[in-house]
């Protein structure tokens, strides 16, 4: 399909998310390879990994076609990145068919496991998997496996579990075991989504993430077109149960997930730039405890949490927004315009985020401009940039997606 139409209006790119049908599909899992165990990177000082602070890291994947790779930036105490070097994952990256800034229309394609020290990428464009052990700076110990399914997109982790949503095809979640030997496919663990996608899907009909419930003890997906979130109940051996609970959407285009301190889960809504809460219930039923939330600009689909503070990434007008929880669950937004970072030259087509395991800074990837910028979270949930870091592969046939830090 051409590519000619990459640069389209908020209202165009709303427009394009349209329904898809339903239909059965199941995929195989196997092992692809083992390799480069203690790889140095391209441009890699050794010495690098015995420097002070050298816990603090931001990981960056560039999702490049003929060849995927993550970038290591150092992370300095005043938040500013510096290079640590780049690593290829040993698969490729992917383009969701006329994505409009994210090529893998998706939240969680790069995840940093704090328990076992795995980094987890996925390769889109090879139905792969690639886990890599972090010191410091410096990632060792690559290893690949098969997805499950076509275009894996994002990946959840809980405890010693992990589970990757394909979302090309039918559209399917996969079960891994994470080990010291890194992902293991964890039998009887596959589960179709029931989607009717090519094998490289059209972005606004895959599915926008994957994710655990505080607990593990439900997986959770959203579907955009199909305007549903879903929930599989966990089986005590790690397993979904066979079939979701198909929960409707509070708001319309579902697309990112996460959790406040007391469990109750945010999504992100696209269509309108809304955030609903709900409750998960143990039989897999949502209640909505605070519906369709707007922020007043446009094409939310990314949020994540630093405390009792969430930031969105506004990919229609390169804005963050930032909102606020009390006690009971009920959520706001930080100020009265939703802009808690405002747009400029250097920061156009804001996608994917992350927040330091410290949760003092804020990390946005901006897809168009090929960089990140670097946020110092306040303590009243302000934000103040630190500094823009440059180079990053931008969006074109394909561009950077994903970002993780520690």
């Amino acid at each position: 399909m051409s590519r000619h139409n990459r640069r389209r209006s908020p209202l165009q790119i709303k427009l394009t998310l349209v329904g898809a049908g339903i239909l059965a599909a199941a995929a195989a899992v196997t092992t692809v390879t083992v390799a480069s165990a203690g790889e140095v990177s391209r441009g890699h000082d050794d010495a690098g990994s015995a420097k002070a602070g050298a816990d603090h890291a931001v990981f960056v994947q560039g999702n490049e076609l003929d060849g995927n790779t993550i970038h290591v930036f150092e992370r300095a105490q005043d938040g500013r990145l510096s290079s640590a070097g780049t690593y290829a994952t040993g698969g490729k990256g992917g383009d969701q068919v006329d994505a409009p800034t994210d090529s893998l229309a998706s939240q969680g394609s790069l995840v940093y496991d704090d328990r076992s020290g795995l980094l987890l990428a996925v390769n889109a464009g090879s139905g792969t998997v690639t886990s890599f052990r972090v010191e410091g700076q410096r990632l060792t110990d690559r290893r690949v496996v098969r997805s499950g399914g076509d275009f894996p997109s994002s990946i959840a982790v809980s405890g010693r579990l992990a589970y990757v949503m394909n979302a090309g095809g039918a559209g399917s979640v996969q079960g891994f075991r994470i080990t010291a030997k890194g992902l293991e496919p964890l039998r009887d663990a596959h589960r179709s989504l029931g989607l009717d996608n090519k094998r490289v899907p059209l972005f606004s009909s895959s599915p926008g993430q994957v994710a655990f419930t505080p607990g593990g003890r439900e997986l959770v997906v959203t579907t955009k077109s199909a305007n549903t979130v879903e929930v599989f109940p966990m089986t005590r051996d790690g397993r979904p149960a066979r079939r979701a609970v198909v929960n409707d959407s509070a708001g319309a285009v579902p697309f990112a997930i996460t959790f406040d301190k007391a469990g109750r889960m945010l999504v992100a809504e696209a269509k309108e730039s809304t955030v609903s809460t709900y409750k998960v219930r143990v039989d897999g039923i949502l209640e909505v405890v605070q519906k369709s939330l707007p922020n007043g600009q446009n094409t939310l689909c990314w949020l994540e949490r630093a405390g009792d503070f969430f930031y969105g990434g506004n990919t229609g007008n390169s804005t963050v927004t930032g909102y606020r929880t009390d006690r009971r669950g009920r959520l706001a937004l930080t100020n009265d315009v939703g802009v808690a970072a405002p747009p400029s030259a250097e920061s156009q087509g804001v996608i994917d985020l992350a927040v330091t395991k410290d949760e003092k800074f804020l990390y946005v990837q901006n897809a168009t401009s090929g960089t990140v910028d670097g946020f110092r979270i306040g303590r009243n949930g302000s934000l103040t940039k630190v500094g823009t870091t440059p180079g990053l592969p931008p969006f074109a046939e394909s561009g950077m997606e994903g970002i993780a830090a520690v």
